[in-house]
């Protein structure tokens, strides 16, 4: 198949070696500027894709994010950010990058190039039809993340994508692609630079509005959140004396009680 990869197309600034340190920054925001205008082309793609997310969390399915390099580290993020921020198990969305963890903080040569690892690193979580796999690939032709998409699809398993390049065989192999085209690279083909801001930038559109869906925020609080630290704990306590009319200590005395900020407000109401 031929198609045109823009994310590896000649950078549109040239002779960065003898930019000045100020010259470099302020290209390469220029560049970044452009990637929420990008994305947001994207969004009618992106609102399919958490639609069904949401739609089959609710037949108690989870979220698999699949990817190799930058784009399986990005996934890894976001996925171990939801259970501290929305109170949610850590097996419900779930990050894995071709390699192994030990991918997260080295490349491992040739990982992204096997095509048979992927499904079974899925079926290490015992994947089923209730699932929903997203495939991450700023080149959209990684085969570890194709080949699992592919064999998900043999399987009934939704699968979606996020790629920077139209037409890809990734975009085509996925029932929801999500395709934002942020074009070349300020350093040719370096993908972790705009495409991989762009992934981010999906990602958290993904995982955020699906958890505002499935009720894990009240207002704009994030009141299932885990108490992991003394900050959260200010914040928990301070989200509780805005909710109800209590001291900074019974707002303590309250969430100590009852171990998150809804479960600590639902208590004092139903008194």
């Amino acid at each position: 198949m031929n198609f045109t990869k823009t994310t590896e197309q000649p950078s549109k600034h040239d002779n960065l070696e003898k930019m000045s340190v100020a010259d470099l920054l302020f290209n390469i925001n220029n560049e970044d500027k452009t990637v929420p205008f990008a994305v947001e082309k994207a969004l009618p793609q992106i609102e399919l894709l958490v639609t069904k997310v949401v739609e089959k969390m609710k037949l108690g399915g989870r979220l698999f994010y699949i990817g190799a390099g930058t784009s399986g580290r990005l996934g890894i993020v976001d996925a171990s950010e939801c259970p501290p921020t929305f109170g949610v198990p850590f097996e419900l969305v779930n990050g894995i990058i071709a390699g192994g963890d030990k991918a997260i903080r080295r490349a491992v040569e040739n990982a992204e190039d096997n095509t048979t690892q992927a499904w079974n690193d899925l079926l290490e979580h015992n994947i089923n039809e209730n699932d929903v796999v997203i495939g991450i690939a700023a080149s959209g032709t990684t085969p570890y993340v194709i080949s699992g998409l592919e064999r998900c699809k043999e399987n009934n398993i939704t699968i979606g994508c996020i790629t920077c390049n139209e037409g890809s065989p990734l975009a085509l192999t996925a029932q929801y692609p999500v395709v934002v085209v942020v074009g070349p690279e300020f350093v040719t083909g370096s993908s972790r630079m705009k495409a991989g801001t762009a992934q981010k930038l999906v990602l958290n559109m993904i995982s955020t509005a699906t958890m505002i869906q499935l009720g894990k925020v009240k207002g704009n609080k994030m009141v299932d959140m885990q108490l992991s630290n003394d900050k959260l704990v200010d914040r928990g306590v301070k989200m509780i004396m805005g909710e109800i009319p209590v001291s900074y200590e019974k707002a303590s005395e309250l969430l100590k009680q009852n171990g998150s900020v809804r479960k600590a407000i639902d208590s004092f109401l139903s008194k």
